[in-house]
């Protein structure tokens, strides 16, 4: 007798990613895998529909992806109106008990790091159409054939191909961030950005920063923070200063340590807002030939809250 369970958890790591790079939040994505594996209990217990599942693999990320096409295409209208800029909900891991570069994960994390595209690139998908972004993922990140994706999405093998191709186009375009630094790189720099921010001059910070970066912050409308993007090495610098150099005069009472952020070096940090309340953030960059072209900086209670809290051994600056 087929063990449902086991079949399907071998495959939930894989699923979880598909999910989360299609729809941008965790939460969502575990709805969508459980609601994966209800249909497959289902369709594995109706006689006429079992021998549709025939290559499991397949059969799964194909029922999983048309379930997150149905849940962007309704999440436009909720988009369109939140407060502020919206950042996906972090994917945040440790990089403690990681491997010698200090960016492989643990086994039950690996399925879903090895799909891994980065903030950057996660905010990109958010700009594309919900069949252009579910062609693009399964097609370019998980190396679906366009006929399963044809299928997934009600259309033609060519329309299908056409969709990623687009995609493409956004994901790789000059509007989009550039995030191609090694582990190795990544941490010299963001590094360099911790001190540069703690010694509060500017004309350090701009060494780190490049010309065009551009500074993203999302706190759902529960805290303050910029309607639109900062953008520009002097205006992200500044802005740099007075919200990660406000660290240095509150020490005592800011806690932070690097992570990985959607695969790439971040900082999650938790301090008091200046009303009393706690502020947790995670902050994810993207680092391009030896400099910064992007910071992400996600402070919305309802995306970070179930991380688990820091240490208070770790106390800003953070240590690496």
């Amino acid at each position: 007798m087929r063990d449902l369970a086991t079949e399907f958890e071998a495959e939930r790591g894989r699923l979880l990613a598909v999910a989360h790079r299609m729809l941008g939040s965790r939460s969502e994505a575990e709805d969508a895998v459980q609601e994966t594996w209800l249909r497959y209990a289902n369709a594995l217990a109706d006689p006429t529909a079992r021998d549709e599942v025939r290559d499991l693999r397949a059969w799964l990320t194909t029922t999983c992806a048309r379930i997150c096409l149905d849940v962007l295409r309704s999440a436009r209208v909720r988009r369109e109106a939140y407060v502020g800029e919206w950042l996906p909900e972090p994917l945040v891991t440790p990089l403690e008990g990681s491997g010698a570069d200090g960016f492989a994960p643990d086994p039950a994390e690996r399925a879903v790091r090895t799909e891994q595209l980065g903030t950057a690139l996660m905010v990109v998908l958010e700009r594309l159409a919900p069949e252009q972004r579910v062609a693009f993922v399964l097609h370019d990140v998980f190396a679906v054939p366009f006929a399963r994706v044809a299928e997934v999405l009600g259309t033609s093998e060519v329309s299908a191909r056409q969709l990623a191709s687009r995609a493409r186009r956004a994901v790789t375009g000059p509007d989009a961030p550039r995030q191609t630094a090694d582990p190795a790189e990544q941490r010299r720099v963001v590094e360099a950005f911790v001190a540069a921010t703690e010694s509060g001059e500017l004309a350090r910070l701009l060494e780190v920063l490049a010309p065009d970066v551009v500074f993203v912050g999302d706190s759902g409308g529960h805290f303050p923070a910029a309607r639109r993007p900062v953008v520009g090495a002097e205006a992200v610098g500044r802005f740099a200063l007075g919200l990660f150099g406000r660290a240095g005069r509150y020490r005592h009472r800011v806690l932070a340590r690097p992570v990985l952020v959607d695969g790439v070096l971040g900082l999650q940090i938790e301090t008091v807002h200046t009303d009393g309340r706690p502020l947790r953030m995670v902050t994810a960059f993207a680092v391009d030939d030896g400099r910064i072209t992007a910071v992400y900086n996600q402070l919305n209670p309802e995306k970070v809250s179930a991380l688990p809290p820091l240490d208070p051994a770790e106390v800003w600056p953070p240590r690496w």
